[in-house]
């Protein structure tokens, strides 16, 4: 066992006679989570906390959106970030809000992880009675409804059992990462001598489903989209059309730590292709780039210039790290590459597959993801709770002890441990 495991289990029992909290007046333990549902309904059993970076759902809620996310370090790093931050975001709310006005007035993936956890939730309930009834919260890290506030709800909801779902296909610390980080600050903030699961004093057990790029049923969902929208060109050109992977960049720095994005999206891609029978020539690209500092490349937009100049004129765009439409999806790829960036370099077509959305082979995919994982009694995998290999981050590493102890895992290795030694 490491010596950081060994420290904190010692820090553990110097703190164990603070772990419950006692009403004086009652001399009982106090709860944090209520034990029957505010509105007289059967309360959920498992709560699946679904966690995404989220969207503003109407104008109003452009400047918080934007705030929340130039405030964050896991992203995006700048120089007096808590004033720079908000003076960025102020200046550049006007000219997203007319993006968000060119596809509908606001982001629709709060509807869409509504709609998918609600149906996911409908299987799950099929698939494992034994842990129903199940309840999807959605957790976003920068609009509402709030990660925090997702939390709450559970709390109040008296769920027993939560399972913290990233939905986002291929873990980085900056986008599932964050998230996790944003529980970890919650609790350490509001109960801070409270650490949820089997050391917790009121019985709600945690674990965790960090990354899932290659589950069999996410790459079929991408390749009959793909396939659906080769339908769309020509059929003299549809085997010569170039598939552009395109997924979320991030900053350089961060892959110079060793965050495993990268590498994951590789895989998803490479499984993508195989399903397909490795039909069309293609490329993983990298999209959404802020600021001036390096990120991932090539650009999905300089991609596109370089490829229609070299004659390759009829493109699809996929986004292989988005599981439902948003402005990445909807302006960026759509409006800003496929139509404004097409008729600017004569391209003569380029064709965006679909979000997987509420696709039912989709929602099979998540259901099945959840319930396996809900049978195996895994809590958390062990490549979550390991930081990357140039990581200097102290709150990083603070984040991974404290979800190993919440879901149980150190437990289990101090149980494990002392099996050997006896």
């Amino acid at each position: 066992m490491s010596s950081q495991l060994l420290d904190s289990l010692l820090q553990e029992t110097m703190n164990s006679l603070r772990r419950v909290l006692v009403s004086p007046s009652l001399n009982t333990p106090i709860r944090f989570t209520s034990t029957a549902s505010n509105d007289g309904t059967t309360k959920p059993k498992t709560g699946i906390l679904m966690l995404n970076m989220g969207g503003p759902r109407n104008s109003g809620e452009v400047k918080e959106f934007l705030t929340n996310l130039f405030a964050d370090r896991d992203i995006i790093r700048l120089p007096v970030q808590d004033k720079l931050g908000p003076w960025i975001a102020k200046r550049r709310t006007p000219s997203i809000i007319e993006k968000y006005n060119e596809i509908g007035g606001g982001s629709p993936i709060f509807d869409w992880t509504t709609k998918q956890g609600n149906l996911m939730c409908a299987r799950l309930d099929e698939l494992c009675p034994e842990s129903a009834p199940h309840k999807a919260y959605v957790g976003f890290r920068y609009a509402r409804p709030l990660t925090e506030t997702a939390l709450e709800e559970m709390e109040n909801d008296g769920v027993e059992h939560v399972v913290a779902f990233s939905q986002y296909p291929q873990y980085s610390c900056t986008t599932s990462g964050s998230s996790m980080k944003a529980i970890y600050r919650y609790y350490e903030q509001n109960y801070p001598l409270k650490t949820p699961g089997p050391r917790g004093p009121d019985g709600v057990t945690w674990s965790v489903i960090d990354r899932w790029p290659t589950h069999p049923l996410l790459i079929k969902t991408f390749a009959q989209n793909i396939k659906k929208e080769l339908e769309n060109f020509p059929e003299n050109v549809r085997s010569k059309v170039v598939l552009l992977f395109s997924a979320h960049s991030v900053p350089q720095y961060v892959m110079n730590r060793g965050d495993p994005y990268p590498s994951e999206m590789g895989a998803t891609v490479q499984l993508v292709m195989q399903e397909l029978g490795w039909c069309n020539p293609y490329r993983l690209v990298w999209q959404s780039k802020v600021g001036p500092l390096p990120w991932l490349e090539p650009g999905t937009e300089p991609t596109i210039k370089a490829m229609v100049k070299k004659g390759q004129k009829n493109l699809m765009l996929i986004p292989i790290a988005f599981v439902n439409d948003h402005i990445e999806t909807l302006h960026e790829l759509d409006i800003e590459y496929a139509q404004d960036i097409g008729k600017e370099v004569g391209a003569e077509r380029i064709g965006r597959c679909a979000a997987p959305n509420c696709d039912p082979t989709f929602i099979e995919c998540l259901a099945d993801i959840v319930a396996t994982h809900l049978k195996s009694g895994e809590t958390v995998k062990p490549q979550m709770l390991m930081t990357c290999p140039m990581c200097t981050e102290e709150s990083c590493k603070d984040a991974k002890m404290w979800w190993a102890k919440a879901t149980g895992y150190l437990d289990q290795q101090q149980k494990a441990a002392k099996a050997v030694s006896s």
